[in-house]
């Protein structure tokens, strides 16, 4: 009787269950909750299920062979990955990076070379070079000895690649496109490059440009999570409903091993609206150590946690942050804001990302006739440039400083004045706002706070340390700027005040004597653009100039032996 009534039991029991598919999503999900719990022998546990269910799936024995190395358990952690290498996906190079890194915890640091060679030598991207290179520094002390390097196929195009990435930073899109056309063109599988144009696409308004190479990114590499993340932020702006929710899936099932990617996926969480998965990104960042002197890290985690309701967690990691970074506004600001934040009042917060801000640089990058009335009185772009201006990096303050060149209204030149009379701003910085100033019609002397002093400038940054300015050195700058005006941006154009300026100042008093201004125009064209990295030759600015390349050669060697220009870019360029 007892049996009769526990099977009929049973059944009714059974009936009344809903199955649970065991697949390997459902193991990699149970995986992932236990990473975040630091439970990783669990985590060993269920990754081992998901190669079972997917034998083929490269990343699923990576995930594995990342906690066990996370556990301690390199020589395993290895077996796991050699089986990736040799059955499972050749391709997947990064590997050979992941096998060096457990050689050298198990002070096995010949195979760590032999293994991180094989990963210089193969592997197309270079995501780990930075890496890479620390730990050849570490090699060469235990080896006593230069690991034995012979190329490092990533570093093809790599050097134009990060020229790019600087055009890029600098808001000079055009410039950046050029560049970075050639690179995909010469290196169709740099996909860093891929990724980086359709970024510029994005900036520039081509947006159907931006989405097709991100989809060739995909299509060469479909986890390339940069691609994946860039694609989603594209498709949100595009109003993809539908392609953002696919996206976030994705995204939502992948396990970042490497800081650089984990911030990435972090913050595109956080703008997808997402904020759970990017406070478990950052505090994970902030768990395992990357980043503990970054006060952007504990910013970011603590907006992520406000958005999530965890108030008493952000207000303590924006106390974190203000210590990191005592000088800034940032984090006291959201800690006076803490009562209305948690009575939602200011509703979620949004995650400091550059895009808004080099889009409104690119509005004014493609705009031939000036900025449009629209754009220069419009509130969100002026307020973002003088947050920019106050607190920005040295780079988003130029570019304040270039596009109030282009705005050039009556409190556009009372913030810059107030901002070259701030003792904290970098000289050079505030030398290019002097420079504006003059060009957007500001005359007579103004105060300034340069070098250490407060002093009245007569002449833009020019003659600052020369007791006298004579009229022919005037009349060199003036020459190069007829020409340089319409074909070097304004940084370049304030870079060649500055070189012209520092010359004449080494050798002070004894100044060349000034016969033809064309010579030292031409000489001074020709420093700017090698070292902005321009295609150049002293034929061609001797026949832009009406002079000789004997005259150029000539002059280009007094500036150099004076600056020691050669040696600063070869330090900066080891090519050049």
């Amino acid at each position: 009787m007892k049996k009769k009534r526990v099977t009929a039991n049973v059944a009714t029991t059974k009936a009344n269950v809903i199955p649970v598919r065991m697949d390997a999503t459902f193991f990699f999900e149970r995986a992932v909750q236990s990473l975040d719990r630091y439970h990783y022998d669990k985590a060993l546990k269920y990754f081992r299920r998901t190669v079972e269910y997917e034998k083929d799936n490269p990343i699923n024995y990576c995930n594995l062979a990342g906690v066990l190395s996370e556990m301690g358990k390199y020589e395993e952690s290895n077996q796991v990955l050699t089986q990736v290498v040799e059955q499972v996906d050749p391709a997947s190079t990064e590997c050979y990076f992941y096998m060096a890194n457990n050689y050298a915890n198990m002070e096995r640091f010949e195979l760590a070379e032999k293994a991180l060679i094989q990963y210089l030598e193969n592997d197309p991207r270079g995501l780990y070079l930075e890496e890479s290179e620390e730990m050849i520094e570490m090699l060469t002390y235990e080896l006593e000895r230069a690991p034995k390097v012979t190329r490092i196929k990533s570093r093809e195009g790599l050097f134009e690649h990060d020229h790019a990435r600087e055009l890029l930073e600098a808001g000079r899109f055009s410039e950046a496109i050029r560049t970075l056309e050639s690179i995909v063109e010469k290196h169709p599988d740099f996909l860093a490059a891929r990724n980086n144009l359709a970024l510029a696409y994005y900036y520039t308004g081509q947006f159907d440009k931006a989405v097709d190479t991100i989809h060739e990114v995909l299509e060469l590499e479909p986890g390339n999570l940069h691609g994946l993340c860039n694609l989603a932020i594209f498709s949100q702006h595009l109003r993809k409903e539908a392609e953002v929710q696919t996206i976030l899936h994705m995204l939502k099932n992948t396990v970042p091993m490497h800081p650089d990617h984990m911030f990435k996926l972090a913050t595109t969480m956080g703008i997808l609206g997402d904020h759970t998965t990017a406070y478990g990104l950052f505090k994970r960042l902030i768990k395992y150590g990357e980043g503990n002197d970054d006060p952007c890290l504990y910013h970011y985690t603590a907006v992520a946690a406000s958005n999530i309701g965890r108030y008493a967690e952000a207000k303590r990691l924006w106390h974190q942050a203000e210590k990191l970074d005592p000088k800034s506004d940032v984090a006291p600001f959201y800690l006076l804001q803490m009562q209305e934040l948690q009575a939602g009042k200011l509703g979620k917060l949004h995650y400091h990302y550059h895009l808004p801000f080099e889009e409104q640089f690119r509005m004014i990058e493609k705009a031939t006739d000036g900025i449009s009335e629209h754009l220069k009185e419009d509130p969100l772009v002026r307020s973002s440039f003088f947050w920019g201006l106050r607190h920005g990096d040295r780079n988003t303050k130029l570019q304040v400083i270039q596009a109030f060149g282009l705005i050039g209204d009556k409190e556009v030149k009372q913030t810059l004045l107030e901002f070259v009379r701030e003792p904290d701003e970098e000289d050079a910085v505030k030398k290019a706002a002097l420079f504006v100033l003059r060009s957007i019609g500001v005359e007579g002397p103004i105060e300034a706070h340069i070098d250490g002093k407060v002093r009245e400038v007569k002449d833009a940054s020019l003659g600052l340390h020369l007791p006298v300015w004579e009229p022919k050195w005037q009349a060199v700058m003036e020459k190069a700027y007829q020409y340089m005006r319409k074909h070097y941006d304004l940084i370049q154009q304030h870079d060649l005040e500055t070189l012209w300026v520092d010359f004449l100042s080494r050798v002070y008093p004894h100044t060349p004597k000034i016969t033809k201004i064309e010579g030292w125009s031409a000489a001074l064209e020709y420093w700017i653009a090698k070292m902005h990295r321009k295609a150049i030759t002293y034929k061609e600015v001797a026949d832009r100039y009406g002079t000789t390349v004997t005259t150029v050669s000539k002059n280009a060697k007094l500036i150099d032996e004076a600056c020691g220009l050669k040696e600063k870019m070869a330090a900066l360029w080891p090519e050049f």
